[in-house]
């Protein structure tokens, strides 16, 4: 009879007759182990799909510029144990992309087409700012919004508007500095929409009213008049050469008067200017008019770290601001100094 080998760590007994017996020892042990395993995996493969969604929208604001433009600022809920995270844009035309945690300290990303991955660096909520240029459409005087978005939010229409027609239903409406803001739900929708061209109201200050004056008012009124003027006249000449000393010696004060006469011309000029420009675009915002005012009392251009100075601005607001007028077509932007110098243009093209 051949001789048979058995393993050390195997349970089985063989008999010389070939049965073979195992042992039963630790079945119950397992039989009790198996189910919590199981219940164990169920409970895991259930909290994955938790952990994939944690990074969720909570609040979406947008706000329509007459330029064809839109600003988006959205919040979003990510997870602070994950290095960073992508999400997904609204459109790949991405201008003046901001994002900043919940300590307020700026965060790095990158964007490639209209996907953003964005390092989180710890933070549990994120704020995204970001100008884009997918949202709106035009067609002759009629332009069209749509958005496909995936939770309810906020449109601010821009200045002079008046929505023509829309496809969804807003929850609420209402009226913020003279410019409708809407909210909407989920899902896609379009506000078509016109600009109204801005009017001006007859107000006393510029209508002169002409006074009603019969012929024998003037004449009791002009004859003497008239003869106090001749008599003033004849008064001067005869004591001019007696004050002609006089007058020499008042001669810087006279300068002076004449000097702050130039710079009241000069504000003047300026003035005109903004006001050209502000008739260019109608629809442009209060803060926007602004900066337009001081860039022009500042000889037509300023550095935009000027601009920060002037209006208390952080720099990326300002950027957004500047870049916003170039668009309009009423600045342009060269470098100086290694510093950005704002210009007013000279010559002003409709876009309409």
């Amino acid at each position: 009879m051949n001789p048979i080998i058995v393993p050390i760590h195997r349970k089985e007994i063989l008999v010389e007759d070939g049965m073979l017996f195992v042992r039963t020892d630790g079945i119950l042990e397992t039989m009790v182990k198996a189910p919590l395993i199981i219940a164990g995996l169920i409970v895991v493969a259930l909290t994955m799909p938790v952990q994939f969604s944690f990074s969720s929208t909570r609040m979406l604001d947008l706000t329509l510029y007459s330029d064809g433009s839109a600003h988006i600022s959205t919040q979003i809920d990510v997870d602070p144990l994950e290095p960073d995270f992508e999400v997904n844009l609204f459109g790949p035309s991405i201008d003046n992309f901001v994002v900043v945690g919940e300590n307020g300290f700026l965060l790095s990303s990158e964007i490639i087409g209209d996907k953003a991955t964005i390092d989180t660096l710890g933070s549990s909520s994120v704020t995204i700012d970001y100008d884009i240029h997918d949202l709106i459409s035009k067609d002759g005087r009629f332009w069209t919004f749509s958005l496909d978005s995936p939770i309810t939010y906020s449109v601010l229409m821009p200045p002079n508007s008046i929505i023509v027609g829309m496809d969804a239903l807003p929850s609420s409406m209402d009226v913020v500095n003279d410019q409708i803001k809407l909210e909407l739900g989920t899902g896609l929708s379009e506000i078509n929409y016109i600009f109204s061209a801005p009017t001006i109201s007859a107000t006393p200050s510029n209508i002169t009213e002409q006074p009603i004056i019969d012929v024998s008012t003037i004449a009791l009124i002009g004859v003497p008049i008239v003869a106090a003027i001749a008599g003033a006249i004849i008064v001067i000449k005869r004591k001019q050469t007696k004050f002609l000393p006089v007058l020499q010696t008042e001669e810087t004060p006279r300068l002076q008067i004449e000097n702050d006469s130039i710079e009241t011309t000069l504000n003047e000029i300026n003035f005109s200017e903004a006001e050209t420009i502000f008739n260019f675009r109608p629809e442009m915002r209060e803060d926007d008019k602004e900066i337009i005012k001081f860039i022009s009392n500042n000889g037509g251009q300023a550095l935009e770290s000027e601009l920060r100075k002037k209006f208390l601005q952080p720099r990326t607001t300002m950027w957004r601001a500047v870049k916003r007028l170039e668009r309009q077509g009423v600045i342009e932007i060269s470098k100086k100094d290694l510093q950005n110098l704002i210009k007013l243009k000279k010559d002003l093209e409709d876009e309409e």
